[in-house]
């Protein structure tokens, strides 16, 4: 296969990278352009070179599966690429469509001008990969748009409109109408006028402010707490402000492959990938048949039923959402426009955009209004019986074949589907993450008598409401909620065993959780435990180990953040937790309750008794089938339950820590304490006795 294709129209050359799907810079690539160039310079009847991508788009960007693996001995690389744009006595014209994006951005800054469609976006995102640009876009970038907005690009990893990229100075002209030929016209003229051809390379800089470095710095502390790469690629581009562009160049390229080698690096292109293998079924034919969802129906406008409702509004769908009374469905619908307003608000959409969203939501307090949806999503209150009761409902007005979810984040589905059993072959479980307007999580739990069809259908529509869905099999609170009974067990736990619960959670946070156990169950609401505690024992909550202090709290009328009090005091007004000597009393009833005595717990053990058991559970949960892929367990915590992304996610994480390390200390733990969470899972063990990691597993299981 030609990767890059050569052409001619009238005075100007036309290589045409095709490289599908994106036309990555893999091996091939650079030998095609380089010769290109080398052809068109020795054609006479050449006045000027464009390079376009054929496809969707320009060049999305180096071939990231090299990263990690040798580069063919021999074969040219990007350098190369840009070295013979740079040396070309003939103008290099970049035609951008699509996205240009890491390399293919530094490729295209390296060319002596650069024309662009409207509708395309431009960026350096490397830094979302933990590395800065290492082609000289750290280099090229600033001198092109300016130190300020330069770093605001690199350093966020964001594109930005062409638009914006023209008002920059990063592109020379916007093409409104089509690309190849005003972009052969401009490069004719160009060529012809006789005129020296600009290098982003040639252009002196420097910052409109000295302190930009050091306030930028100071900008992303929080954000980019744990990690490596932002501030590298802060650094990149000092050094294009302090050094000659040759040194600057040699710089980067340094803190490039510093980057590269590194654990933060690792873990994200580890979910890079995992990103785009979440989107494969084994066993599913890929082309099986989709279902458009035209218009959809919500059952539940509470908190998560108005967040879903306005993913499918949001993506297009019209959506009527029912309520049981008109005052809950007010209160709905008030909630739903408050969250529009608050966008508008921050500037990320228009008025415009919001009553255009809000006209596709239908509220109604009848049932039978959803006769027509193609897909109904239930979310009420996570009862069975309720929920049954819905089913029961639903399946007496929906039209045949429409699609019915349940939106529960514990419940069997497959008792769900089997209450319905003509329907059960187009029933399936969608746990929205709260809140749902927001959250990018959606576990799309897979029954065992749904059609292929239409769990396929779901997961496009849950990528279509911008969502990143994850298949997972029917059990008790299915990926992500059961690999939690360990972590927040542990924590109750050690604070049954004197340990202060800011030592906890300080340890947590610093190895980059959003928030410590104790501080996120004082979120959530204590109480909330509390109440399926008593449930399950007939009025009384059970006092059993991580249970005895969280009991004694919500008897206290201490829920938490909602009461001012629970593991914390909480002043009025503030979310910041305040230690409680109370809680300290607690402690040590606690040990004369269960007959032990407090003592010293290290940092290290903390982090083992909250992490080891995600880890334990969840190589039990991939070993069962639940879930696909290690990597799809990592999608989850990475983004339903603040998992550092740096750290790849909690089976990657493993690995790192080494697999057999994990399981010896599982092993150890069952046989201290014998709690369920505990219980070994026999792959974990497997793998750790093997050497290898879930990612070995993956690669051998898919």
């Amino acid at each position: 296969m030609t990767l890059v294709k050569y052409d001619t129209h009238d005075d100007v050359a036309i290589l045409t990278v095709d490289n599908p799907p994106v036309n990555a810079l893999s091996p091939g690539v650079p030998k095609g352009i380089v010769e290109g160039v080398s052809q068109a310079n020795a054609d006479s009847n050449v006045r000027a070179i464009v390079l376009i991508g054929a496809g969707r788009g320009f060049i999305a960007g180096a071939d990231i599966r090299f990263f990690s693996r040798p580069w063919p001995a021999g074969a040219e690389k990007l350098s190369h690429i840009i070295s013979s744009f740079e040396d070309s006595p003939k103008p290099v014209v970049a035609a951008i469509h699509g996205h240009a994006l890491g390399g293919g951005l530094e490729l295209a800054m390296s060319c002596h001008y650069r024309v662009i469609v409207p509708k395309a976006r431009v960026g350096q995102p490397e830094v979302k990969l933990g590395i800065p640009p290492g082609a000289g876009g750290t280099q090229r970038l600033p001198r092109l748009a300016g130190v300020d907005a330069a770093l605001d690009m690199i350093v966020s990893g964001d594109p930005v409109s062409a638009e914006r990229a023209q008002q920059l100075g990063i592109v020379d002209k916007l093409i409104d109408g089509e690309l190849l030929e005003g972009a052969v016209a401009f490069a004719s003229e160009k060529g012809s006028s006789g005129a020296t051809h600009p290098l982003a390379r040639d252009i002196s800089i420097t910052p409109e402010d000295p302190g930009i470095f050091e306030a930028k710095r100071a900008q992303i502390k929080r954000r980019a707490r744990g990690m490596r790469a932002p501030y590298a690629c802060i650094e990149c581009v000092e050094a294009a402000v302090s050094l000659p562009f040759a040194e600057g160049l040699a710089r980067e390229r340094e803190i490039f492959e510093k980057c590269v080698a590194s654990e933060e690096s690792q873990a994200m292109r580890h979910v890079f990938f995992a990103e785009r293998g979440a989107a494969k079924v084994p066993g599913v034919d890929r082309e099986v048949p989709r279902r458009s969802f035209s218009n959809a129906g919500v059952v539940g406008a509470g908190t998560m039923g108005g967040g879903i409702s306005m993913n499918l509004a949001n993506a297009g769908i019209p959506v009527t959402v029912i309520e049981q009374n008109a005052q809950a469905l007010d209160r709905g619908m008030a909630t739903i426009e408050k969250n529009y307003a608050a966008t508008v608000s921050k500037g990320r959409l228009t008025q415009a955009d919001m009553d255009q969203r809000l006209a596709r939501i239908t509220p109604s307090t009848r049932i039978e209004d959803l006769q027509q949806a193609d897909i109904i999503i239930e979310a009420i209150y996570e009862e069975m019986p309720a929920k049954k009761e819905i089913f029961s409902r639903l399946d007496a007005i929906a039209k045949p074949g429409a699609v019915l979810t349940s939106n529960t984040s514990y419940l069997d589905v497959n008792e769900i589907a089997n209450s319905v059993p003509e329907r059960k072959n187009t029933v399936l479980g969608t746990h929205f993450f709260s809140p749902a307007n927001v959250m990018r999580l959606l576990e799309v739990v897979r029954t065992d008598t749904v059609d292929d069809e239409v769990l396929m259908s779901v997961l496009d529509l849950g990528r279509r409401m911008g969502k990143l869905p994850i298949v997972s099999g029917v059990c008790h609170g299915f990926i992500g909620n059961r690999m939690l009974e360990g972590y927040f067990g542990e924590a109750a736990i050690m604070v049954e065993e004197g340990v202060d619960p800011s030592q906890i959670d300080r340890v947590m946070y610093d190895f980059g959780m959003a928030m410590g156990p104790l501080a996120v169950s004082d979120l959530a609401g204590l109480d909330i435990g509390w109440a399926k505690r008593k449930a399950a024992g007939g009025g009384r909550a059970a006092d059993t180990p991580g249970a005895f202090i969280s009991n004694r709290l919500c008897e206290l009328g201490r829920y938490g953040q909602k009461t001012g009090r629970g593991y914390y005091i909480y002043e009025k007004g503030s979310r910041v937790p305040v230690p409680d000597p109370e809680v300290e009393e607690l402690s040590r009833q606690a040990a004369v309750h269960f007959g032990s005595e407090s003592r010293q717990v290290s940092d290290q053990e903390i982090l083992e008794r909250c992490m080891y058991p995600l880890v334990n559970i969840g190589a039990a949960i991939l070993e069962e089938g639940i879930a696909l892929r290690a990597s799809d367990i990592d999608l989850v915590y990475l983004n339903g339950y603040g998992f550092p992304v740096w750290r790849g996610g909690p089976m990657h994480w493993a690995g790192t820590v080494g697999l057999d390390t994990v399981g010896r200390a599982v092993d150890r733990y069952f046989e201290q304490t014998g709690r369920d969470h505990w219980s070994p899972s026999s792959l974990l063990n497997k793998l750790g006795a093997e050497a290898k990691t879930f990612e070995a597993y993956d690669a051998e299981n898919n």
